[in-house]
């Protein structure tokens, strides 16, 4: 009995000592928490992709929102910028994304309004009056309808970057209104939207490869094409179509966007920071844009081109209404809402 007896009293130690032991260990990483002693967490690392080179806006945006996030997280969540192409191209950023195999990217609009149907409002022509109406829609309440809604396609959107505008170039003439294209064949992309609106302007829509135009405006097979200022000075079109009139047809935006199986995963106050990180990085974004913008306007200036700045789209915007009759049903509550907006 005896034995029995100091076996049980033994037994008994033994769990309270394990007891004693796991209460212990539990007080000691409770208290190192709060005081901030001890080893931290690894953080989390998270993949965001981009198709431009590392000193293009968009990256330089990129890389201050993943500044942002670390900063603001206090290091919980460190955000890895690929840029160069290195994880795709948008497309293929975009659908990586929607699965969840890739955290972060930026698009453009353009593409992703393939995913997300009522971003295709954003391709109409004119639709902004000038910048400042286009940011006031873009940082307030139907900016945020429209990232909010791509959330049906497993996407975030976070918050709109700044892709200027796209203006028209030709070599032939001045124009200083619409019917100043009449007859000028005008390269575009492939897309009906934007031929129709070509032709509407009364030039003729003349789709051709990016890589091709240049020789097509020194050869004279096409007499004129529509790109931003920057786009129109680095790939050189600047020196075969002297004149360019900056009429902004197109403002289509950037958009970075997170994966919402990664959104899921954080939580709802980590999700606020990560969100202000993005609308903060907006504004490094724009004045690297500027930057680009003043740089491009340097150059083209001093090689002497022809620019006209044109300060009222009404005429303009009136003369591609047809475009709207045809596009633009499936976008008119949309329209209506980004045209009221002052």
């Amino acid at each position: 009995m005896k034995r029995k007896g100091l076996g049980l009293l033994a037994m008994s130690f033994a769990l309270t000592g394990f007891l004693a032991a796991c209460g212990g260990g539990s007080d000691t990483a409770s208290n190192n928490e709060k005081s901030g002693e001890g080893e931290s967490a690894e953080p989390i690392v998270l993949r965001l992709a981009d198709n431009q080179p590392e000193d293009y806006p968009t990256v330089v945006g990129d890389k201050e929102f993943a500044r942002l996030v670390e900063e603001k997280t206090d290091g919980r969540y460190k955000v890895e910028v690929y840029a160069g192409g290195q994880l795709g191209d948008e497309k293929s950023a975009i659908e990586q994304v929607q699965l969840g195999t890739l955290d972060f990217a930026r698009v453009n609009a353009s593409p992703l309004a393939e995913f997300s149907k009522d971003l295709g409002v954003l391709s109409m022509p004119y639709l902004f009056r000038d910048e400042d109406h286009m940011w006031n829609v873009f940082n307030g309440e139907i900016g945020e309808e429209l990232l909010t809604g791509m959330e049906s396609a497993n996407l975030v959107g976070l918050t709109f970057y700044d892709s200027g505008s796209r203006s028209f170039y030709n070599s032939k003439r001045t124009v200083e209104k619409p019917e100043d294209l009449k007859g000028l064949k005008i390269r575009v992309q492939q897309s009906a939207l934007v031929v129709d609106m070509v032709e509407a302007l009364g030039a003729s829509a003349t789709p051709m490869a990016y890589e091709e135009v240049y020789s097509g405006l020194q050869t004279g097979v096409i007499d004129g094409a529509e790109n931003n200022y920057p786009s129109y000075y680095s790939v050189n079109h600047y020196e075969v179509a002297k004149f360019y009139t900056l009429d902004a047809h197109s403002r289509v935006p950037e958009i970075l966007m997170a994966s919402k199986g990664t959104w899921d995963k954080i939580s709802a106050e980590d999700q606020e920071l990560i969100k202000e990180a993005a609308m903060e990085s907006q504004e490094v974004q724009r004045a690297s844009w500027a930057e680009l913008v003043e740089k491009a306007k340097a150059e083209v200036e001093a090689a002497g081109n022809e620019v006209t700045e044109i300060t009222d789209s009404a005429p303009w915007r009136e003369a591609v209404q047809p475009v709207y009759d045809k596009h633009g049903e499936a976008f008119s509550e949309w329209i209506e809402k980004i045209e009221s907006v002052e």
